[in-house]
């Protein structure tokens, strides 16, 4: 099987915000990014990380303010991580048991890279069909 670092998208192409970035301006850099999550750093080490779904369940669903509320108020944390090493499928089967769509990776206990349910879909998608 495919290990998760063949499909990560490497640290060095992570997007973040600092934690007391508004969510508003947040939602805007992922939109103009085109992504569904950022990483957010507080002196530059990552504490966790905002998703699109963080956005629509603990901001908008708690009619909370875009413009007064920090991405770390409404953050995931910590960020759930899987070693590089580890397949596609572990990594599918860990996003399920956790209900969550991101997982950092790790290698030696440092983040190394970011895997999502859509680069799972991605390769499902490009698997050659009989």
């Amino acid at each position: 099987m495919v290990p998760v670092k063949s499909f990560m998208v490497p640290a060095e192409k992570f997007i973040t915000v600092d934690r007391d970035t508004s969510v508003r301006k947040t939602a805007e850099i992922m939109k103009d990014s085109g992504i569904g999550s950022v990483f957010v750093t507080r002196d530059k080490e990552i504490i966790g990380v905002l998703t699109d779904t963080d956005l629509v369940r603990r901001l908008v669903a708690a009619g909370l303010d875009s413009d007064r509320t920090t991405v770390e108020q409404i953050m995931s944390a910590p960020v759930l991580k899987i070693d590089e090493n580890k397949t596609l499928l572990d990594a599918n089967d860990l996003m399920a048991k956790e209900h969550v769509r991101h997982l950092g990776v790790s290698k030696g206990g440092e983040l190394v890279g970011m895997i999502s349910v859509r680069d799972l879909v991605v390769f499902l998608t490009n698997l050659p069909r009989k």
